[in-house]
């Protein structure tokens, strides 16, 4: 067998529109504009490139890292406990919170409020106004 490819048989071809295939039969190239192509894709700068080429030297050197250059090492855990004076200062502030919220407001004294600032009466409100 060949590996020429077949063409396909004209039933097997697209149905195209009567008026759209008169259209197209009458089609003249020579009425179309005369356009300039652009070029819009943009290359990478020298700077993109090596900032790539950079990543792409950390990225494998990350990946091809040999693990048998690194040296075991022992770990020594440091606690770190407050002092006695950090201590005292802790429980005196503690101590101040609990009894600010345990007070038992039953324990005070009633009292009686006195105004010692009167407000003046109305003779001596009439008493200024006519002065």
């Amino acid at each position: 067998m060949s590996d020429a490819p077949l063409s396909p048989s004209l039933k097997d071809l697209p149905k195209v529109a009567p008026d759209f295939k008169a259209e197209l039969q009458e089609f003249n190239p020579d009425s179309m504009k005369k356009a300039e192509t652009q070029e819009k894709n943009v290359l990478p700068s020298a700077e993109d490139v090596a900032q790539e080429r950079t990543q792409q030297a950390l990225i494998k050197g990350v990946e091809d890292f040999d693990t048998k250059k690194l040296k075991h090492t022992n770990t020594v855990e440091k606690i770190c406990l407050p002092d006695k004076e950090a201590i005292e200062l802790e429980k005196g502030q503690q101590k101040l919170i609990a009894g600010i919220e345990n007070f038992d407001s039953k324990s005070l004294k009633p009292t009686e409020t006195l105004e010692k600032n009167p407000l003046p009466t109305k003779e001596v409100i009439e008493a200024e106004k006519s002065a």
